[in-house]
């Protein structure tokens, strides 16, 4: 509990220097900030669609209710955490695409992850040639880290390692008995892999430019709060908004990007204004997902409530198929 307190004060005092710094933002590159993320959203799902047609040849895989349904996701995250969007984002993509299944659908996302771990590897290897990212025995002790309290604990570390490892094992364990073809579903969702100049003209062109993207987001709200805007500084912002997404804890994995980028960043301005850049640029496209993420759910389902469309999604998803002889598929209708 302590801990949690810890988050929440570290943010509260973040917010109150982001109320205190409001009246030197630089509303342009905030604007042509949010103009970058929409942006960035927009090729995310284009690359995501490109893979789905690819794995459903036979269908008409439509871009637009596939970045719906991205969006959707994304505006779900934005406000609950362990990931709690992509169950509705695969749900709202289920329903798009007739004859689709979640195990083709989970593995494609599996695609998009090749070019995304790429690159977030080689900015993490250059922030490691920076010298700047904290040592492993101090992240415990970094305000507001979403795992200190695992890291503080050898053991427990351990054991949450283990559990997960045969979790995941149990899961595939357990797909491969009861989901008809399963390799051949997988193996479905790679499909855009064959040939490769494929991959990289309809997926891989599409990612490189919502990396651009991303990196130019931040350059515009770098610039806003008035921290110095380099190479070097946009490289190191992305790097902790990568690991703070890695695995959130909190919402938008806020926590651990509020530990790292002070951290990170130290030098490049004082504290109270890397706090008001760090909370700013994170209440900003926070809001910004869930006005489109609500937006999406409202045309997609007809409802604006959130927790009723995941509640749907879960439902759906965990639902028993009608056929015996395959479990992947929830019932129509």
């Amino acid at each position: 509990m302590s801990r949690i307190g810890d988050i929440v004060d570290r943010l509260a005092d973040a917010t109150s220097a982001f109320l205190d710094s409001l009246s030197s933002v630089d509303p342009r590159y905030v604007a042509l900030g949010i103009g970058c993320h929409l942006a960035k959203m927009a090729c995310t799902s284009r690359a995501w669609r490109n893979v789905l047609r690819a794995a459903y040849p036979d269908e008409a895989v439509r871009w637009t209710p596939i970045f719906g349904a991205y969006v959707a996701g994304v505006g779900v995250n934005a406000v609950l955490p362990a990931r709690a969007g992509d169950v509705l984002r695969l749900f709202l993509t289920h329903r798009s695409i007739p004859g689709s299944t979640y195990t083709t659908l989970l593995s494609s996302t599996a695609v998009l992850t090749i070019a995304d771990m790429s690159l977030a590897t080689l900015l993490f290897a250059y922030a490691l040639t920076q010298g700047v990212l904290p040592s492993w025995d101090s992240l415990p002790n970094l305000p507001a880290f979403d795992f200190a309290w695992l890291l503080a604990s050898p053991r427990v570390a351990n054991l949450v390692v283990v559990v997960l490892v045969v979790a995941v094992l149990v899961l595939v364990v357990w797909l491969r008995g009861h989901v008809e073809n399963f390799q051949q579903r997988i193996g479905q969702a790679f499909a855009v892999l064959s040939p490769p100049s494929r991959y990289v003209r309809t997926v891989l062109t599409w990612q490189l430019a919502d990396w651009s993207l991303r990196l130019v987001t931040i350059w515009c709200f770098l610039g806003a709060f008035d921290v110095h805007q380099s190479v070097r500084n946009v490289l190191l912002v992305q790097v902790t908004l990568s690991l703070a997404t890695l695995a959130p804890a909190t919402p938008g994995g806020i926590g651990t990007e509020q530990a790292f980028l002070t951290v990170v960043l130290r030098g490049a301005a004082p504290s109270s204004v890397l706090l008001a850049f760090s909370v700013g640029m994170r209440l900003t496209l926070t809001l910004v997902n869930v006005v489109a993420g609500l937006i999406a759910v409202g045309l997609s389902l007809g409802t604006l409530s959130v927790s009723k469309a995941v509640g749907d999604a879960r439902r759906a998803r965990a639902a028993p198929s009608p056929r015996p002889d395959d479990t992947d598929d929830p019932p129509a209708g």
